[in-house]
């Protein structure tokens, strides 16, 4: 082993590696604590005192009402769809009406009458 090197000791990382590994840390951290909060499970968060937080799960009237924003959301969403198909329809049409009322009308051929 040389001399420069003692055993233990780290090289030396650019501030940029140093950067990487500090946002590769905090992103696993808040990864799990993610996935902890989204858990239907009971959990508290205590954050060195400063900031606590406790999750319940939602209960059986909670979800009642949940599922029924969903629905609803759904269907207005639905609603909202056809709306706005029906007026690209409707905008199409007066596009539509508005060539064909610009142009000239073609006159009527003659008839010919044949003569007695």
């Amino acid at each position: 082993m040389s001399e420069s090197q003692e055993e233990g000791q780290l090289q030396d990382y650019s501030v940029d590696q140093l950067a990487g590994a500090v946002v590769l840390v905090l992103g696993a951290i808040a990864g799990l604590l993610q996935v902890i909060w989204l858990s239907k499970c009971h959990c508290k968060v205590n954050l060195c005192y400063f900031f606590r937080c406790e999750r319940r799960p939602p209960t059986e009237e909670e979800m009642k009402t949940l599922k029924q924003k969903t629905e609803d959301l759904k269907g207005k969403k639905k609603q909202d769809k056809i709306l706005k198909k029906e007026d690209e329809i409707l905008k199409k049409e007066n596009e539509i009406l508005k060539r064909t009322d610009s142009r000239e009308p073609e006159p009527e051929p003659e008839m010919l009458i044949p003569e007695p």
